[in-house]
């Protein structure tokens, strides 16, 4: 419903799409920053249920160990899985072998299948209601972890870019079903625009009041070399369509999955109800380009690095300039200023080029599609089987 966000936050429009696309079956776990005041800031609070009581599942972790708190979710969510699936197999004579065969082999990628599968799970409970003894009891209370969970790891990249990059590049080489989310806003926006790892090249922030002298770290492409992540660039005012897409691919991937969601902020200086033109502008300049890896697409040895963002055809300097970061340094330092826009320029230009060197590619110019064994990432037999 409605956050207590700063009004024109571009973070809060994406936790929002994430709750009407997987929201019934949402678990997020959060890491301290904007997203823990607007998120969860009691007694307020703007997650809600839907019309059947079902609704996301919040909790908040330190902003030095996020990645870890979520994957230590997953963990329990799959043990919990795993401990209900055991009970079907176990149970299947008084549940109906058909009935059980089903829900341990179903399909869960579209909501089409979650539903179908939750019609399982009603007529599970139905077979079981009223019994008395201790496994169908633990099957009962279990019931819920046969339908698949949508598990979500939230932060900014103060949070994944610094002070936890470590944990998060950690839980993305566990292969385990996690979905992380970064709200890049490209800068400490709640602890009052510090510089970070994301502040691009040229911007003027805390600890860079000159203009950062080097580029933004590029998060994606360093997931992109593990080569099983899927990995995607997103902003709603540049694509929405594409934003979309790269979510419900990212959710649907069995396996790590890293989508970087550019948000514009107050710290960037602007009226930020042109926040989500600026996007747009982001990203025909060449700024902000969007792309997806979906690992995928290697088995059908075709490019897994699809370029979905236009050729620039805006300069810098009409994007850039609208936002006081960027144009303060005219003022503060005017000799060096058109030194950093021409670098800042560059620096996109070589960054948009060796993207679309990589989506020019061949399938078989990417390293080969890995998956570990079925029964290791918890696959049913039919995706095992696919």
């Amino acid at each position: 419903e409605f956050s207590s966000a700063c009004a024109g936050c571009g973070e809060a429009p994406y936790l929002k799409l994430l709750s009407q696309l997987f929201g019934d079956r949402l678990q997020i776990a959060n890491a301290t920053g904007c997203s823990s005041i607007y998120g969860g800031n009691l007694p307020s609070l703007p997650w809600r249920a839907g019309p059947d009581g079902r609704g996301p599942t919040w909790a908040n972790s330190l902003f030095e160990d996020n990645a870890e708190f979520g994957l230590g979710m997953r963990l329990a969510v799959d043990h919990q899985e795993a401990m209900a699936r055991a009970l079907v197999r176990a149970l299947a004579d008084r549940i109906g072998p058909r009935l059980a065969d089903e829900i341990l082999d179903a399909f869960q990628r579209t909501d089409s299948e979650i539903v179908a599968q939750r019609g399982r799970v009603d007529a599970l409970r139905r077979a079981l209601a009223g019994a008395s003894d201790g496994p169908a009891r633990d099957l009962l209370a279990l019931a819920e972890y046969l339908v698949r969970r949508s598990l979500w790891i939230v932060g900014g990249d103060g949070w994944a870019y610094d002070i936890d990059a470590g944990g998060l590049d950690h839980v993305l080489s566990q292969n385990r079903d996690v979905n992380v989310i970064v709200l890049d806003t490209e800068v400490y926006s709640n602890t009052g625009g510090q510089s970070s790892k994301a502040t691009p090249y040229g911007a003027s922030a805390k600890f860079a009041s000159a203009g950062k002298r080097i580029p933004r770290k590029d998060l994606g492409l360093q997931a992109i070399a593990y080569g099983y992540v899927y990995v995607a660039q997103i902003a709603l005012g540049g694509s929405p369509e594409q934003a979309i897409q790269a979510l419900r691919e990212a959710e649907a991937y069995k396996g790590p999955s890293l989508v970087l969601a550019y948000s514009h902020c107050i710290a960037h200086g602007y009226d930020l109800r042109d926040g989500m033109n600026q996007q747009h502008r982001a990203v025909a300049s060449g700024y902000w380009p969007l792309f997806r890896f979906d690992p995928r697409m290697r088995r059908a040895d075709m490019n897994p690095f699809r370029l979905d963002s236009t050729r620039p055809r805006l300069r810098y300097e009409e994007v850039l300039y609208r936002e006081l970061r960027f144009r303060s340094l005219t003022q503060t330092r005017p000799e060096e200023a058109p030194m950093l826009l021409r670098q800042a320029q560059a620096t996109a230009d070589a960054r948009y080029e060796l993207y679309e060197d990589m989506a020019s590619r061949d399938g078989t110019r990417f390293h080969p599609f890995w998956q570990d064994e079925a029964v290791t990432r918890g696959d049913t037999k039919a995706e095992a089987k696919q």
